[in-house]
């Protein structure tokens, strides 16, 4: 997001679009400038701008990971051997190349990094962990099972 989003304002509209968008991100242009009770042309321009302005990041699919066989969570947090800037940066590239690793965040407190990681089963994860435990500088990998999801969003509060 290259914009600096403190110079777009977005107002009640902008909001009322961006809800509905992260509802059904399929809506066409006549369907959403129907619900937000906007002109075609105003709604599109809008949503243009959104688009422009780094607001609209992008348009996904969701797909449930039970119905592609990979309906496990794990949480992983990574200590590397130091975090100094070119260890960080060597991670977070290899990381980015692990098709399962959903979500990665660097952290404060006791660990480095903190995965998000979807697999299969046991022994699915036993492959993935060899892998994580692979790439150089990883000094530590600490594994939580999620056990039930309880909560999951994918719609922002606005």
């Amino acid at each position: 997001m290259s914009k600096d989003l403190r110079k777009f304002q977005i107002d009640a509209i902008d909001k009322s679009i961006l809800g509905m968008l992260q509802k059904d991100g399929r809506l066409t242009n006549v369907q959403l400038a129907e619900k937000v009770g906007l002109s075609e042309s105003a709604c599109l321009r809008r949503v243009r701008l959104l688009e422009q302005n780094g607001i609209i990041d992008r348009y996904v699919m969701l797909i449930d990971q039970a119905a592609i066989g990979k309906p496990g969570n794990v949480f992983v947090r990574v200590t590397l051997e130091g975090q100094q800037k070119e260890k960080l940066q060597h991670f977070e590239q290899e990381i980015a190349r692990v098709k399962d690793v959903m979500e990665c965040y660097l952290m404060s407190g006791d660990s480095d990094f903190l995965l998000r990681v979807i697999v299969r089963d046991n022994e699915d994860y036993m492959r993935l962990h060899n892998r994580l435990t692979s790439i150089p500088g990883v000094l530590r990998v600490q594994s939580s099972f999620a056990l039930k999801t309880v909560l999951k969003k994918t719609e922002l509060p606005l």
